[in-house]
């Protein structure tokens, strides 16, 4: 129904964003990529895709079209629904997982939290041949450089994670790594989760 929505950020979180567009406020469901290119802007463009459920009207946004196309390539696969395939584009970028499916790196696709092998074979099955079909260049998202442990907390709870595993995780993630942005720590907590 939506193409995209523009407008003034309200919110932001690493998984969703409030966009106001003329005094309506859309609350939509966001990658990690995408909230990376985001960064700091006041302003956005988000590409949409809405999930329509008996009990709820969902949006989904995307930085670029690219990486909705590939959100709704992924969601055309049996048994990968909106939340997975966010996730999958939260851990992968658009150019990392087209690569993965082109190449049948299986490895890569599974190592994707919650992704088993099953599943990783049909998505490189399913897509290969629509990806070829498709014009999926390299994309690189710019990362900001302030990380807050509460922001990637927030985003690993709402991605179904218990709080008291992601907060042990973070907090060995952030031994590690003093200096990592909320992404990094997301993505990396993704692989221990």
């Amino acid at each position: 129904m939506y193409a995209f929505i523009s407008g003034k950020i309200v919110e932001k979180s690493p998984t969703y964003v409030v966009v106001d567009n003329n005094g309506i406020g859309y609350l939509i469901n966001i990658t990690l990529n995408t909230f990376t290119a985001i960064g700091e802007k006041e302003e956005t463009r988000l590409y949409t895709h809405e999930q329509i459920l008996e009990d709820a009207h969902n949006l989904f946004g995307f930085a670029s079209q690219k990486e909705r196309d590939l959100f709704e390539l992924l969601i055309s696969v049996s048994g990968v629904g909106c939340n997975t395939a966010r996730l999958i584009l939260s851990s992968l970028t658009v150019n990392e997982l087209s690569n993965a499916i082109a190449n049948d790196d299986v490895k890569t696709i599974q190592a994707v939290k919650g992704i088993g092998v099953k599943t990783a074979q049909r998505i490189v099955i399913d897509l290969k041949d629509k990806l070829k079909k498709s014009d999926f260049q390299t994309e690189i998202f710019d990362t900001p450089n302030n990380t807050i442990k509460a922001e990637a907390l927030s985003a690993l709870t709402i991605l179904g994670f218990s709080k008291a595993a992601i907060e042990k995780a973070l907090d060995r993630l952030l031994k590690q790594m003093p200096d990592a942005t909320v992404e990094t720590l997301i993505k990396e907590a993704l692989k221990v989760l």
